[in-house]
């Protein structure tokens, strides 16, 4: 269940950054309360998850998966590219996530 929760606060996470980024800076009302509500959800969800998972683990799987998730995001919807370096971050924060998931006894499987 608690993966389950961490996931919710990933895709809320995302979904208030995307909204962010199309609220232009706070001009647009609509992008603007999408961003709110899905960031306090994130932020329910995270907690939630914080009673299974240790906080250095949940953070860098939370941070970790919203990173990659936005930079897709932000390449689909927003026509972001990306160089050969950040392309090359997001590879290790990928083998970040699978090395902590696949050996660390920190995290409940």
């Amino acid at each position: 269940m608690h993966y389950l929760f961490l996931f919710v606060a990933v895709l809320m996470e995302t979904i208030g950054t995307t909204a962010l980024q199309a609220s232009q800076q706070f001009t647009k009302i609509g992008p603007t309360l999408v961003a709110i509500v899905a960031y306090s959800g994130a932020f329910y969800f995270l907690g939630m998850t914080l009673k299974f998972m240790p906080v250095g683990i949940v953070y860098a799987l939370w941070s970790g998966l919203g990173i990659v998730l936005i930079t897709i995001i932000g390449f689909l919807v927003f026509g972001q590219r990306l160089d050969f370096a950040a392309i090359a971050g997001l590879t290790l924060i990928i083998a970040g996530i699978v090395v902590i998931q696949v050996f660390s006894n920190t995290t409940t499987h």
